[in-house]
């Protein structure tokens, strides 16, 4: 069992859901832990469809240590593998350094095992990463799962071969049994089975068709379909083509796919577009339109879910719907072959364009949380959608409008590095409409002030300023000043801090701007208050704000709000107001992967700690802070104003344990994983994530440390609903 020496390196949560019994590979699946226990690299390799995936997830459910499994089939662009890998293992990393760095850092002396699933089409990029990982961490294994070897040195094949008869003609049967149908072990469905050659995927696609056929029939039309193969005609003959079980598989798939109605053929084509997973509406918009109205969508999806050609899955964003990558494949082909693909992805555009435009707006509302779990959800879609916009020279201000809504993705929801590689990219191309690309500069530079990378920042934002008063846009003018004074309050300047800000937040009222950004400035001028010695101003401006908040329902920036009220409740002398505050502060900024709002509160809930008399707590907790801030960037951002609560706090637990004693305490603080100290600082409640589906049986543990904890609250959101409109950009 890992003790707190050594913590999970992987998000707690339950493994993928499986929805359907696994099926036989009791050997296999020995095997293949038993081959991992003595290396480091082990590839699953096997034809598409033979279930390399689910075997590799089966292993990884078991592994002792911690696992993690990074679905690389979504990513296009081999530059973000590192961030797929990051986001698999739930890291949060608010500075600009290379994902890879973090990823190194978080797995070192760590015995994990990693899985990296479907990486063909970024075999060089993927190649390189996992070496160097195998190479700098020594206790990490890695499980690859491909067509094709990794090609890394010390590489361990591990062939998948497809299922034996017994197994087959059992995967066969029980497929039958989930739709209510009971199949006997005859000979019409041992010959079905050898002749799919035992792949579950081609298995499943066979079985799904039982409602209307019979397994002989099955078989007879599986028979018409191989000779059409072998005897070279039609769109699917392969001579001298692929391998003879790819064939197999091939032909089960474009089987299958004749004997969809033209309807189900059409969304099967049209699915295809979808990056990963997605929702009814999505579907329903993108896909409807010239053969398949919108309103038929609904029960032509249960056909093909019906026939395994489609899967549904449950997420906290909501139902959600999935294509196996080997049945996505050949759905795109058959769009290619229509010449239908481009208007395709330009419909899946517009679709996420007009999410992001509504998550945007609705972020400012009680459905934040909302808004944070669908976007969650949506990425793969997203990032699709950008490349589609940023790859062609006329569509860069739909890149740039799409990277800039995307603000309180890449800030809210703790994803500086991944928006900010968005978000160059787009100011980088020329564009007609001036309005998106001030957007996006604008965000360039709040992105960069948060990682720290002061210099870029500025620079974005001058550039901002300039070109808005160039063009007349008051909006991009308040937003490049608001965020310049941001820069400076960071910086120690609070006399400009406060100018620019109160000259922003009066652009803001004369235009009539408010959302979570406007009152974003109103918490940073009260911290320039709250700095220079007035607390008053400073409370005022908060609680102003606070009560903004709760009549939208905004938890973002009111939680940054607590934090000042917080502080002027400490200097107040009131320490229960204050813990109340900040635990409340912390919960909301863990829960929004808000790393800066989770750490800044940890620092000031040390303090308050010191102050009622536990040192060793608040040592403890300083500890776990200073674990946290790497991430961040530079700790209370070189800030003096922002470091004296921590100097206070340190110079009190010194002076009440000693110096030998503060600093073990401090170890051990530096211990605790993120989710550790924040469960830890909030008495061992578990914040989960927003969107987060709680795991059964899986909590903060028995408390192994010294100080006792305190108790505490939970979260709980509510579900999706709306469909977007799309944006006029």
């Amino acid at each position: 069992m890992r003790g707190p020496q050594r913590p999970d390196p992987f998000p707690a949560g339950d493994p993928p859901l499986e929805l359907t019994t696994f099926v036989g590979r009791e050997a296999e699946l020995a095997g293949l832990t038993d081959v991992l226990g003595g290396a480091r690299l082990v590839t699953v390799t096997g034809v598409g469809g033979v279930g390399k995936s689910r075997l590799a997830a089966r292993v990884a459910a078991g592994w002792e240590s911690g696992a993690g499994r990074v679905e690389l089939a979504p990513v296009r662009d081999p530059q973000f593998v590192e961030y797929a890998v990051a986001e698999a293992l739930g890291l949060t990393d608010h500075t600009a350094r290379p994902p890879r760095e973090t990823l190194l850092e978080h797995l070192a002396g760590r015995p994990a095992l990693l899985v990296l699933d479907g990486f063909e089409h970024l075999l060089d990029a993927c190649a390189e990463l996992t070496a160097e990982l195998l190479r700098r961490l020594p206790e990490l294994r890695v499980l690859a799962v491909g067509r094709r070897p990794l090609g890394v040195a010390g590489e361990r094949l591990s062939p998948l071969a497809p299922l034996g008869e017994d197994e087959a003609v059992e995967l066969f049967t029980d497929r039958a049994r989930e739709q209510g149908l009971e199949v006997s072990d005859g000979p019409e469905v041992r010959e079905l089975c050898r002749r799919l050659e035992g792949i579950p995927l081609a298995l499943e696609l066979a079985a799904g068709r039982l409602r209307a056929l019979s397994p002989a029939q099955l078989l007879q039309r599986l028979d018409d379909r191989f000779r059409l193969l072998t005897t070279g005609s039609g769109p699917q003959s392969v001579p001298g083509g692929p391998p003879a079980r790819h064939r197999t598989l091939r032909t089960a798939i474009g089987w299958s796919h004749e004997l969809c109605t033209p309807a189900e053929r059409l969304l099967w084509a049209r699915l295809s577009v979808f990056a990963q997973t997605f929702d009814l509406e999505a579907a329903e918009y993108v896909c409807s339109g010239d053969g398949l109205p919108a309103e038929d969508v609904l029960d032509v999806l249960s056909e093909l879910l019906a026939q395994s050609v489609v899967t549904r899955e449950v997420s906290p964003a909501g139902p959600r719907y999935r294509m196996l990558d080997t049945v996505r494949a050949y759905g795109a082909e058959w769009l290619e072959r229509i010449g239908d693909a481009g208007r395709l992805r330009r419909r899946h555009r517009d679709w996420y364009l007009g999410l992001a435009t509504w998550c945007e707006l609705d972020w400012f509302s009680p459905r934040q949380g909302e808004v944070a779990a669908r976007v969650e959800a949506e990425l793969p879609n997203l990032r699709a959608a950008l490349e589609c916009c940023l790859a062609e020279p006329q569509e860069a201000h739909l890149g740039q409008y799409l990277a800039g809504s995307l603000w309180f993705c890449w800030v809210g929801c703790g994803r500086l590095a991944e928006g900010r590689r968005w978000l160059e990219r787009s100011v980088e191309l020329e564009s007609e409409y001036e309005q998106s690309r001030l957007k996006a500069l604008w965000v360039l530079g709040y992105v960069a002030i948060l990682q720290g990378d002061t210099v870029p920042a500025l620079a974005a934002l001058q550039e901002c300023r300039e070109q808005a008063e160039r063009v007349a846009d008051p909006t991009a003018v308040a937003y490049a000043e608001h965020r310049t004074g941001c820069l400076a309050l960071v910086t120690d300047d609070m006399a400009r801090a406060e100018t620019l800000l109160r000259s922003a937040l009066h652009r803001y009222q004369e235009i009539g701007e408010l959302n979570s950004n406007v009152l974003m400035g109103q918490v940073e001028l009260a911290m320039t208050r709250a700095f220079q010695g007035d607390l008053p101003d400073a409370v005022r401006l908060c609680e102003d704000v606070r009560r903004v908040c709760e009549d939208h329902g905004e938890r973002w920036a009111r939680s940054y709000a607590l934090y000042v009220l917080a502080y002027a409740a400490w200097r107040e002398g009131a320490q229960d107001t204050a813990r109340e505050l900040l635990s409340d502060c912390l919960r909301n900024a863990h829960a929004f992967h808000d790393l800066l709002g989770s750490v800044l509160s940890l620092e000031l809930l040390a303090l308050v700690t010191a102050t009622e008399g536990e040192p060793a707590e608040a040592a403890l907790l300083q500890g776990a802070a200073a674990r946290m801030w790497p991430s961040v960037g530079l700790p209370l951002f070189g800030s003096a104003y922002y470091n004296a609560p921590h100097e206070q706090c340190e110079a009190m637990a010194r002076q009440s344990l000693g110096d030998a004693r503060y600093e073990e305490c401090v170890r051990e603080g530096a211990r605790l994983d993120r989710a550790d100290a924040v469960a830890r600082a909030l008495g061992h409640e578990r914040v989960r994530p927003l969107g987060a589906v709680p795991a059964p049986g899986r909590g903060a543990g028995p408390n192994q440390h010294a100080v006792p904890p305190r108790g505490a609250t939970s979260l709980h959101r509510s579900a999706p609903s709306e469909r977007p409109d799309l944006p006029t950009a």
